[in-house]
């Protein structure tokens, strides 16, 4: 709610001239049931035709008057809430950005979505909308219980009566639908994640033929919606027709004293007129309370929801005084490194020199810890035992956006946005030529197939990269990769989708590329075998480690892979050695 107000604070001007224009138009619009009462008294009932038309140009110019600062009063909270609330989700979004990767292994896209979108489009209502009419009705409340105490003070405190009868069911109301709109918030986000994650999937869905199970599972979460929408519904069906009630015996109770005051002298017919208009001064703020409930529980549902955002903290962030290598090497180093992933053991006792410039390949069966490994080199995560060192600085000493700048890495799963392939070749990267970009897209191959496209580097492809095979989005994230220059190069099974050849091509490339540490994640022999240091891991431990014909040599589980791989081979040999 603090940091709101902040952003609301900043925009005072613009609040500034909306309430200007709220109280002015309130104020000239005190005057209207004033000539009401005086065209009945003096027109009606005495016949004074000459002042007929004073009391309509008056009426008509506080109708003009309203209307041109009605306008202003719109224009104003509308413009400056929209301001508010794009620094809300620019701020959110930055929020967003700076947490860790474990922040978004526990967090889905949908309910993310949720927060950017709803929730704020929730906290719009109340401070354009919510704000303006609870300002307007409680001004008008106030001024006109105090011009309807100037004019009867009796009739005044009879029709008063009820008025606190109204503000107990409000009361009431606001605390029951405030717990609803919070279990419609998340009810909410689950929906559109059920309906994000489905959307996405759709290509297999469809292949496994899962379309009426997926519908099914659909119309379970809409279901829930409903059921929550219907709570709502009927908590407002049940506390909303008392108000209604409460509110027209205000109106009885005007018309049955107020006729009696008018009988015995103690009134004229205009003022009770008069008294009538200015009673829907106060009517009206206690009918708009349970709307104006209804934003404000929505608002302060959704607040709490974007808060618990704001109040997360990024695991991973720089230190005090981080350190800067005075020379970028590239040189990485693990020593006796261990990693648990929610309190499960992932990686131990984990010791590797990669010197600069030289290439270190890892193996080994899927769940063995390979990937959380060089997650560690780059902190996307930080290890829970021993030390990660770039160039003999640990890397949570080291400034963050630095280490960052100086790792490139092609992730396991293949991710493209919905751009051009120039634009997802050059993300995340500025001031790099015409040349460079064309040397990376070489040397990832992506020349070779973009060449054939009718529009070349400018062809855009769909969402995650929708139009193009495995390999072709994977020589994409390799020239990606290469293009920022980096020191030290991470591939995660990056050429799993490549034919030998392209793999092969690829990797000549790479070795024309001096001076760049290399960590090669691989099931393929053939990707890993002219690696200066082969690792092959199980359990989260290195259980062998050497180079190809080292490992072949001891023939244990690199060599039985190799033997797998080249069954045909292996055999031929064997015969000749027979």
């Amino acid at each position: 709610m603090k940091r709101l107000w902040e952003l609301m604070k900043k925009q005072w001007r613009g609040y500034a001239i909306a309430i200007s224009a709220l109280l002015t138009a309130i104020i000239i619009d005190m005057y209207n049931p004033y000539f009401v009462g005086q065209i009945v008294d003096r027109v009606i009932m005495n016949g004074e035709m000459p002042y007929l038309k004073t009391a309509l140009l008056a009426l008509a110019a506080i109708t003009i008057g309203r209307a041109i600062l009605g306008y202003t009063k719109e224009y104003g909270f509308d413009v400056t809430s929209s301001k508010v609330i794009v620094n809300l989700r620019k701020k959110l979004f930055d929020q967003i950005q700076k947490l860790s990767f474990s922040f978004f292994d526990e967090n889905n896209t949908g309910e993310l979505m949720s927060r950017i979108k709803e929730d704020t489009e929730n906290i719009m209502s109340a401070i354009c909308y919510g704000i303006m009419l609870f300002l307007e009705q409680c001004i008008y409340f106030i001024i006109a219980t105090v011009i309807l105490f100037l004019i009867n003070w009796k009739l005044t405190l009879i029709c008063l009566v009820t008025m606190p009868l109204i503000e107990y069911v409000v009361f009431k109301l606001e605390r029951k639908i405030g717990k609803t709109y919070e279990k419609i918030s998340d009810q909410r986000a689950v929906l559109n994640t059920t309906a994000q994650q489905n959307i996405a999937g759709v290509r297999l869905v469809k292949a496994f033929g899962r379309e009426k199970h997926e519908i099914q599972k659909f119309l379970q979460q809409n279901e829930e919606n409903y059921k929550i929408n219907y709570e709502q519904a009927r908590t407002m069906a049940k506390y909303n027709p008392p108000i209604e009630f409460l509110s027209n015996v205000v109106l009885v109770l005007v018309i049955s004293f107020g006729g009696y005051f008018v009988i015995g002298g103690d009134m004229s017919l205009g003022t009770l007129v008069a008294f009538s208009n200015y009673i829907f001064m106060l009517i009206w703020p206690m009918r708009m309370m349970g709307w104006l409930t209804n934003v404000l529980a929505q608002c302060l549902a959704s607040i709490k929801k974007i808060e618990k955002i704001f109040n997360e903290e990024p695991l991973i962030k720089n230190c005090e005084n981080p350190k800067e290598p005075e020379d970028i090497r590239g040189h990485v180093v693990f020593r006796n490194v261990g990693f648990e992933f929610g309190g499960t053991p992932v990686l131990k006792d984990i010791n590797i020199d990669a010197g600069p410039g030289s290439t270190v390949a890892i193996m080994g069966i899927t769940g063995a810890g390979k990937s959380s490994l060089i997650n560690l080199i780059a902190r996307y995560y930080d290890c829970t035992a021993g030390n990660v060192y770039f160039d003999g600085i640990d890397v949570r000493d080291m400034e963050l956006s630095l280490l960052r700048n100086n790792v490139s890495a092609v992730m396991q799963d293949t991710f493209l946005f919905s751009d051009t392939i120039e634009e997802n070749i050059r993300f995340g990267v500025v001031g790099i030529t015409e040349e460079e970009f064309l040397a990376a897209s070489r040397d990832a191959q992506v020349e070779e197939f973009v060449s054939q496209m009718p529009d070349g580097y400018s062809t855009v492809i769909g969402e995650r990269g929708i139009g193009l095979s495995g390999g072709q989005k994977q020589r994409i994230s390799i020239a990606r990769a290469l293009i920022r220059k980096s020191k030290v190069l991470i591939m995660d099974d990056s050429t799993s989708a490549l034919d030998m050849g392209t793999e092969y091509a690829i990797q000549k490339a790479m070795d024309r590329r001096k001076g760049i540490t290399r960590f090669i994640i691989a099931h393929r022999v053939s990707a890993v075998k002219n690696a200066d240091e082969i690792l092959y891991f199980e359990n989260g431990e290195i259980v062998e480690r050497g180079t190809h014909d080292e490992l072949l040599g001891i023939r244990g589980r690199y060599y039985d892979t190799y033997c797998e791989q080249y069954r045909d081979y292996v055999a031929a040999l064997e015969k000749e050695v027979v």
